[in-house]
């Protein structure tokens, strides 16, 4: 074989050796994509939203921020008749809204129910006219539903709490249909981490902290 014959199978060679080592990377990569969209599709389907109104919204995120395999909370506004929300409206009751609390939790980590008894407990739910210092319909307790599985765990928390007798009077807490949620202002968000002193000083002058120490011999955000 000449020299030129040689050097031209030596190149063919190469050159099919570096389409194969090509092919394989760009299989490696396509492989590597595939199962990380596969992992990450399955942890979002294990994260949920699920919505609490408890009062000032302030005293609502440290409860379920406490919570292990709760991964946020966002203070907002929900169940009202009009489609925007923001504080002045909502505090002087022009939108019918609720100060409520979404919490997104991954439900392989926390399931519903424990998010239930951690809302019972940091409220008062025989107060059909606000919570605690805060009076009014934007401040009245609620839970917010999207599912028949979460109305009967609902119903199943209830039987628990009353079994409890920690309440002489009816539970006036109302079960929605949840609707859309309006995020409050930041300078809400994370309130109780931002302005501390306020924050307790808040939680205890409004009755909220007394209240809750002398039902459940704690607060539920401590």
């Amino acid at each position: 074989m000449s020299m030129a014959l040689r050097g031209g199978h030596n190149l063919k060679s190469k050159l099919l050796k570096l389409r194969i080592s090509q092919g394989f990377v760009i299989t490696f990569l396509l492989f590597s994509l595939l199962h990380a969209f596969i992992i990450t599709k399955s942890m979002a389907s294990d994260i949920e939203k699920v919505y609490f109104a408890g009062g000032c919204f302030w005293c609502m995120e440290p409860v379920f921020d406490n919570i292990p395999g709760v991964t946020e909370t966002t203070s907002g506004y929900m169940g009202g008749s009009k489609e925007t929300a923001n504080y002045q409206d909502v505090s002087t009751g022009r939108t019918a809204h609720i100060e409520t609390i979404e919490v997104t939790y991954n439900k392989t980590e926390v399931d519903y129910l424990t998010l239930l008894h951690a809302f019972w407990r940091s409220i008062d739910p025989t107060d059909m006219d606000g919570q605690f210092a805060d009076k009014g319909p934007q401040y009245r307790t609620a839970i917010f539903v999207s599912s028949k599985e979460q109305e009967e765990d609902i119903k199943q928390s209830l039987i628990e709490l009353e079994s409890l007798k920690k309440f002489d009077d009816p539970i006036v807490t109302k079960i929605l249909p949840e609707s859309e949620f309006f995020p409050a202002e930041e300078y809400h968000q994370n309130y109780y981490q931002k302005n501390t002193i306020h924050y307790n000083a808040y939680k205890i002058g409004s009755g909220r902290a007394g209240f809750l120490n002398n039902k459940w011999g704690k607060s539920t955000d401590n």
